[in-house]
């Protein structure tokens, strides 16, 4: 989650100032350098964060890759940087030399938004064209985070990001190849299906026909599995209100109005209609107490009869509406608190005036 938050200040810090930031230095300070504190390297420490990393190759000397992260005394991964306008497509080779003249596994080019991490899956200490992760920072993703966080000091781990990176990358390539063709089928892909479905020979004429069939089928079918997938979340939903209804119905089955409760109410009418309409005065039963109310109002409540026990009592109400319980020991001792219920209905009234 720190991670999260780091990367997530510096995508707003990118928003706010890139068209401020106008060359590769200015790049390197604002963007880059953010982003490997958050990974939790000293910048400011020169052994772990090394400006300016020579990197010779042979008789080429003076090669310089813009930085280089230490661990051990060892490098872990070197970075080359460019101008946040730039497209990295065009500087693959240039971090590639650097690449085969270091001890690293792991290369990083970036803008300071676009970052391409690499490896050497395909052959030894010599650098992959294709990065096995690729995000733009502005943008990223749960899962690409998941993959960054494995490069901080705290948890890097060499073996472990390598043996990672091949599954990274290769899903990504055939991830990027099922879009390709099911946006345009190749003739290829096309007579995979074809060869599946149609008895007859597959001419040139009858693939050509194929390729739109390939191509809405495949449509279609993701179409309907986004369909499926909505219905099913929609239909947990109701599912989940019907649940919740049907415990409410069970709820209210379970109370049950005695017809001492309504002769407790019957009484508390005739002493509240000296000052109020009987049509004011309503119940409410619950499971805990049987509630009588002004206006049929929650708000409001005049009193509340405990009967559902061996005990009962009467609660009166007073003007912070809190409940003061009286124990009765007949339904008849109702009209011995006629003082009190006036009360709360002189509260109520009085409040509407």
């Amino acid at each position: 989650m720190e991670l999260q938050n780091e990367l997530k200040k510096i995508a707003d810090k990118i928003q706010l100032l890139k068209d401020k930031i106008g060359n590769e230095e200015s790049t390197k300070h604002a963007f880059v350098l953010p982003f490997l504190n958050a990974l939790g390297y000293d910048t400011y420490n020169p052994t772990e964060v090394v400006p300016e990393f020579t990197a010779d190759l042979g008789l080429k000397k003076g090669e310089k890759v813009d930085y280089a992260i230490f661990q051990n005394e060892q490098p872990i991964l070197i970075i080359e940087c460019k101008h946040w306008k730039e497209n990295l497509d065009q500087h693959n080779s240039q971090l590639f030399r650097y690449f085969h003249a270091t001890k690293t596994r792991f290369a990083l080019l970036t803008n300071g938004i676009h970052y391409r991490f690499y490896t050497d899956l395909e052959h030894s200490n010599k650098m992959d064209e294709k990065p096995f992760l690729e995000f733009d920072i502005t943008k990223i993703k749960d899962n690409e985070l998941h993959e960054v966080a494995k490069f901080h000091k705290s948890k890097f781990d060499v073996e472990k990001i390598v043996d990672n990176a091949s599954s990274l990358k290769y899903t990504k390539e055939i991830k990027k190849c099922i879009v390709e063709e099911i946006n345009e089928p190749s003739l290829s892909f096309v007579k995979l299906f074809a060869s599946k479905v149609y008895s007859g020979r597959l001419t040139e004429k009858v693939l050509n026909e194929f390729v739109d069939l390939v191509h809405k089928a495949f449509s279609q079918t993701i179409s309907e599995k986004v369909n499926n997938r909505l219905n099913s979340a929609l239909n947990k939903e109701a599912e989940k209100q019907f649940e919740e209804i049907a415990e409410e119905e069970v709820e209210e089955t379970k109370i049950i109005t005695t017809e001492e409760e309504l002769e407790g109410f019957r009484i508390v009418v005739a002493i509240l209609r000296r000052k109020i309409p009987v049509d004011r005065i309503q119940h409410r039963d619950t499971q805990s107490y049987f509630g009588i109310l002004l206006d049929n109002n929650n708000r409001k409540p005049l009193c509340r009869l405990y009967f559902n026990r061996t005990n009962k009592y009467l609660a009166l109400i007073n003007e912070q509406k809190k409940e003061s319980k009286v124990l009765l020991e007949s339904i008849d001792q109702i009209y011995n608190y006629e003082e009190e219920l006036l009360n709360t209905v002189d509260f109520y009234t009085s409040s509407d005036d």
